[in-house]
C-alpha cells in the first residue's frame, strides 16, 4: 500500500498530522482507529492496520450495532500507521480542516488474507476494542463512483444490539463549538455511553452449587495472581490403562487465566501478564458471566497444529493478523469454590458444561479414556504434536509429577544456547548453535549443535544476540571430542530455543536436530525443571527405544514424521482448477498452474532467495487484482525476510526458494512474480538494474526497439554487458547484471544518470521523469526500478493482462523480428522453451562487473 496519495494532500509544514517514514513499533499486534472527524461534514474515519499502513474509509453516520444496519463507507487514501494516535485540529483551508478526536482502538483479526478479501469485495474480520467488538462485514458496493464505496456492518454475534457510534461519545473529546455548528453533532438514541456491554455466552447456572458436590470442593476467596501451571513429563510411548485420559498436545503458548469480580486477567507460564495482549481471549473469558474462576489451558492460532506454531507467533508480532482461541482443559476455581483438589475427570465435565458448546475465542479440549496408542497415532495424522495423557483420578498440583505425562510424534525439546560455530560456505553469521541440558553431576551438559532451521532473518537476528564474545574453552560438559567444536566459541547459557530431533544418538547427543523457535517465553532456568524430569539425561535404553520408535515404519511417530516431511515439501494442491482467470481467453487457473509447472526451472533462478512481490487475482483479471509483499496467513510453504520499510518499520517480505513455494502462490491466485534486483540475505546490495524503456501514447513499436538498442549502445561504452527481455506489456526491459554487486546508494543515481544522459541528448524521443501528460510520442526510459525495495516483473512470468503474455528474455539477435513486447503468451512459451537450444541469458550470473568506476564521479 502506497502512501503517496497522504502525501500529496498534505502540508506536514502547516498541520500536526504525522508525516509518513516514523519508526513504527516493533512486536505488537496488526491494529484499528476510529476517529470521531468534524471536517466539512461530520463522520467517523474508520481504519484497519494491513501491513505499514492503515487502510481507511470515511462512514458519515458511524458503526451500527444492529446487523441489519448497512452503513456507507467511502474509501479514503491510506494513512501511515502513527496517524492512530492522532487527535486535534486539522487547520481550516486545509485537506480535511476541522477537528479529529479518538473514538476507539485496539487490534483486529480475520481468518483469512485480508488484501484477497479487499481484493473480492468482502472484508470479514472482528475488532476488539472499547467500544467496537465482535464480527463486522466491510463489503463493496456495486454502485458506480468516483471514490469506492462499501457497506459496513455488524456480525450476528453475541455483541449485535440496538447502539449506535453516536450512543457511545461519553469520553470523546468535544469539537471546538465553530466545528459542531459546521459539520454537525450527531443524534444520539440514548443516554451517551463509554463502551458497549458484554453480554454473557453461557446460560445462567448456580456453578457454585454444582461446584460444592465435587470430592474435595471448598468455599474460598477468588483468586487474583499468577498461579504455577501443573506441568507433564516427556515419555516414550502413551501410559496405558483406563485411569488415563488423553488429550491433544496443542502447539502454542500454555496460558492461565483467572476471573475476580467478573474480570479477566491472563498470565503466561513464567508469570508475564497478557491480559491485553489477547484481549479477545479476555473478553472471551468475562462473557462467560462467571464471578470467579481459575483456568488452565493453551493459547493456540488455527487449529493449534504443529503448522499453526508460526501463525500465533507471527499474529502476536503484529506480522500476521490469524485467529487467537483458547483451548480449555482445567478449571480450578469457580464462583468462589476450589475445586483444585477434585478428580480431574470430574473437573472436565464441570467445565465442559460451563463453556457450552464452545464461543468464538474459547474451545473446551476434549479427552479420549483409555487406548492411548490410538489416540497418539490420530494426533500424528492430524499433524498435532502429539498427545497430554492425563491421570482421571488425581488433583491438581502446580510442578512437574508423574500425574501428567507427554507423548510427542516428532521428538522435540527445549535447550539452552550455549555457544556457536562459524559459518561455512556462503553463510553469513553462525554455522549453528551450541546446545546444552542441565545435567545433575556436571551442571550442565553439551548435547548437540543444530544448524539448520534458520531462516536469513533468524541468523541475522541471533547473530546479534551471539555477538562475537565467547571463549575457546566450553563452559559446559562435552561428552565426546568433537572435531568440529575447535574453533567454537562458548559462553553460559544464554537464551532457550526448542529444536526437533529424530531421537537420541550416541553419548546423549541429538540425532539430526533442526530448529523449531527461539523460545522468549521460556527462561534459563526454567530448563532446571524440564519435562524429562529435573536434570536427567534418558539412558542408553530409553535411547535406544526412542530410535527405535522413531525408525519404525509401522509405528504412529514414523506416520506423522512422514506426513510432516511431505508437507513442507509437497505443492498444495489445486483448488478451483476451472476458475476462469482469464475471462477474454478462457485460461483458467489450472491452465496458470500448468503453465508455471513447465517453466518453473526457468523463472526460478530469477526469483529464488529475492524479496519478491506478486500481483494476485482472486476473481480474475477482469476484476480488482492486488499488490502483495508481505507474508499473510495461510502461506506455509512461502518463506520470508524480515527487512526494514522506508517508514521504518520492519515487516515480513515474501521469499520463494522452491517450487512447491512458487506453486502454493499460484494456488493464492498469483500471476505475476517482481522480484527485487537484490537477495534476501544482502538486501542493501544491488546485483541488477533494469531500464524499463515505456513507450508513449502513438510511440511505435520499432521505436522502443530502437530505443533498447541505444541503451545497449550507451552501456557498452561504459563497458557494461546488457541483457533484453519484453516485458508482457508495451515495452522492453534492458537488464545490467552486477558482480559483485553494489549498494542502492552507487545504483539508483547511476541509473538516473543515465536516463537523464539520454534524455537531455534527444529530448524528442527520451523523458527521465514518469508525468505521464508529457509521454506523447516518447518512451520513459524508467530507472525507478533500481532502488531499494523497488521491483521489476521477472523473466517468465505472466502478466494479468489479455492474452496472458509472458515477460520473455531474447538475445540481441533477436530483436529485429520481434513484433510487439507481448508476443509471447501462456499458449506458446512452454513449446518455445523446448525447441530453444540455448538460453539467451546463460552465464548472466557469471559476468563480472559493477559500478565502482562510477563511484567517484
Amino acid at each position: 500500500m502506497s502512501l503517496t496519495e497522504y502525501r500529496r494532500k498534505r502540508q506536514f509544514t502547516k498541520t500536526r498530522e504525522p508525516e509518513p517514514g516514523k519508526r513504527l513499533p516493533q512486536g505488537r499486534r496488526a491494529i484499528f482507529v476510529v476517529q470521531l472527524h468534524h471536517a466539512s461534514r461530520r463522520h467517523y474515519d474508520f481504519r484497519l492496520q494491513i501491513g505499514d499502513a492503515l487502510k481507511s474509509w470515511a462512514v458519515p453516520k458511524g458503526p451500527s450495532y444492529d446487523p441489519n444496519v448497512k452503513r456507507m463507507a467511502v474509501e479514503v487514501e491510506d494513512h501511515p500507521v502513527d496517524y492512530a494516535e492522532f487527535e486535534g485540529e486539522i487547520p481550516k483551508g486545509h485537506y480535511g480542516g476541522g477537528h479529529v478526536a479518538q473514538f476507539d482502538h485496539g487490534v483486529w483479526a480475520t481468518p483469512y488474507d485480508p488484501e484477497e478479501q479487499l481484493a473480492k469485495g468482502h472484508l470479514k474480520f472482528e475488532l476488539f476494542g472499547d467500544k467496537l467488538k465482535g464480527g463486522w462485514h466491510l463489503v463493496r458496493s456495486g454502485k458506480p463512483a468516483r471514490q469506492p464505496q462499501w457497506l459496513l456492518f455488524k456480525d450476528k454475534d453475541e455483541y449485535a444490539g440496538t447502539l449506535e457510534a453516536d450512543d457511545l461519545l461519553a469520553d470523546v473529546t468535544p469539537p471546538p463549538e465553530e466545528d459542531a455548528k459546521r459539520a454537525g453533532r450527531g443524534k444520539a438514541k440514548r443516554k451517551r455511553e463509554t463502551e458497549v456491554p458484554v453480554q454473557s455466552a453461557t446460560r445462567h447456572r448456580d456453578w457454585a452449587k454444582l461446584a460444592m458436590k465435587l470430592p474435595g470442593a471448598r468455599k474460598a476467596a477468588a483468586p487474583t495472581e499468577f498461579f504455577a501451571p501443573q506441568l507433564a513429563k516427556l515419555g516414550d510411548a502413551p501410559p496405558e490403562g483406563d485411569q488415563w485420559v488423553h488429550e491433544i498436545k496443542w502447539d502454542g503458548y500454555r496460558i492461565v487465566a483467572t476471573v475476580a469480580r467478573g474480570k479477566a486477567k491472563l498470565w503466561s507460564r513464567n508469570a508475564l501478564d497478557w491480559t491485553d495482549k489477547v484481549p479477545e481471549i479476555t473478553g472471551a473469558i468475562e462473557a462467560l458471566g462467571l464471578k470467579s474462576a481459575a483456568l488452565d489451558g493453551e493459547l493456540i492460532a488455527g487449529s493449534g497444529t504443529r503448522d499453526d506454531f508460526n501463525l500465533l507467533q507471527a499474529t502476536l508480532s503484529g506480522e500476521r493478523q490469524g485467529t487467537l482461541s483458547y483451548a480449555l482443559f482445567d478449571l480450578l476455581h469457580v464462583d468462589g469454590v476450589d475445586i483444585s483438589k477434585a478428580p480431574l475427570i470430574e473437573r472436565k465435565t464441570l467445565l465442559e458444561q460451563i463453556l457450552g458448546h464452545g464461543t468464538r475465542h474459547l474451545s473446551y479440549s476434549s479427552h479420549a479414556v483409555g487406548d492411548g496408542e490410538q489416540a497418539f497415532e490420530l494426533a500424528g495424522q492430524q499433524d498435532f504434536e502429539g498427545i497430554i495423557s492425563k491421570r482421571a483420578d488425581r488433583a491438581y498440583h502446580s510442578g512437574r509429577g508423574d500425574d501428567w505425562r507427554k507423548t510427542k510424534a516428532l521428538h522435540s525439546d527445549e535447550y539452552a544456547v550455549v555457544g556457536w560455530t562459524a559459518p561455512k560456505g556462503s553463510r553469513s553469521g553462525f554455522g549453528s548453535l551450541l546446545l546444552a541440558t542441565p545435567d545433575k553431576r556436571h551442571g550442565w551438559a553439551y548435547v548437540g549443535r543444530v544448524g539448520s532451521g534458520f531462516s536469513d532473518t533468524l541468523i541475522k537476528d541471533i547473530s546479534k544476540r551471539l555477538g562475537r564474545a565467547g571463549s575457546k574453552e566450553p563452559t559446559v560438559y562435552v561428552p565426546e571430542n568433537d572435531t568440529d567444536l575447535r574453533s567454537a566459541k562458548w559462553f553460559e547459557p544464554r537464551f532457550v530455543v526448542e529444536v526437533n530431533f529424530r531421537g537420541i544418538g550416541g553419548q546423549g547427543l541429538l540425532r539430526q536436530p533442526s530448529l523449531k523457535s527461539i523460545r522468549d517465553d521460556k527462561r534459563i532456568e526454567d530448563l532446571s525443571d524440564s519435562d524429562r524430569g529435573s536434570g536427567t539425561k534418558p539412558t542408553k535404553a530409553a535411547a535406544k527405544k526412542t530410535a527405535s520408535k522413531t525408525s519404525a515404519s509401522k509405528t504412529a511417530t514414523k506416520k506423522a514424521v512422514k506426513s510432516a516431511t511431505k508437507t513442507a515439501r509437497t505443492p498444495p494442491k489445486l483448488s478451483s482448477p476451472t476458475k476462469v482467470l482469464y475471462p477474454d481467453d478462457g485460461y483458467t487457473k489450472l491452465d496458470v498452474a500448468n503453465y508455471y509447472a513447465a517453466v518453473r526451472d526457468h523463472l526460478l533462478p530469477e526469483i529464488a532467495g529475492r524479496p519478491l512481490s506478486i500481483i494476485r487475482c482472486p476473481a480474475g483479471t477482469d476484476k480488482p487484482c492486488f499488490f502483495q509483499k508481505h507474508h499473510t496467513p495461510g502461506l506455509e510453504l512461502v518463506e520470508f525476510v524480515r527487512l526494514k520499510e522506508e517508514a521504518g518499520n520492519n515487516a515480513n517480505y515474501l521469499v520463494v526458494n522452491d517450487d512447491a513455494a512458487l506453486m502454493e502462490l499460484v494456488q493464492f491466485n498469483a500471476l505475476e512474480f517482481h522480484p527485487w534486483g537484490s537477495h534476501a540475505d544482502d538486501p542493501d546490495r544491488a546485483d541488477r538494474i533494469v531500464f524499463d524503456l515505456d513507450p508513449g501514447p502513438d510511440v511505435p513499436f520499432d521505436e522502443v526497439k530502437r530505443a533498447a538498442v541505444d541503451v545497449r549502445k550507451r552501456l557498452i561504452e561504459l563497458e557494461l554487458e546488457s541483457f533484453l527481455r519484453t516485458t508482457g506489456g508495451k515495452g522492453l526491459h534492458v537488464v545490467v547484471p552486477l558482480n559483485p554487486g553494489c549498494d542502492w546508494s552507487l545504483v539508483k543515481p547511476f541509473a538516473q544518470s543515465f536516463a537523464e544522459v539520454m534524455s537531455q541528448a534527444e529530448p524528442d524521443r527520451f523523458l527521465s521523469v514518469s508525468t505521464k501528460r508529457l509521454r506523447n510520442k516518447r518512451i520513459f526510459v524508467d530507472y525507478l526500478r533500481n532502488g531499494r525495495g523497488a521491483t521489476a516483473v521477472a523473466s517468465y512470468s505472466l502478466r494479468a493482462r489479455p492474452r496472458a503474455p509472458v515477460s520473455m528474455p531474447l538475445a540481441w539477435s533477436e530483436l529485429s523480428k520481434l513484433k510487439r513486447g507481448d508476443a509471447f503468451t501462456i499458449a506458446d512459451v512452454p513449446a518455445r522453451l523446448k525447441r530453444r537450444r540455448k538460453d539467451p541469458w546463460a552465464g548472466i550470473e557469471k559476468i563480472k562487473q559493477n559500478l565502482s568506476k562510477f563511484s567517484a564521479e
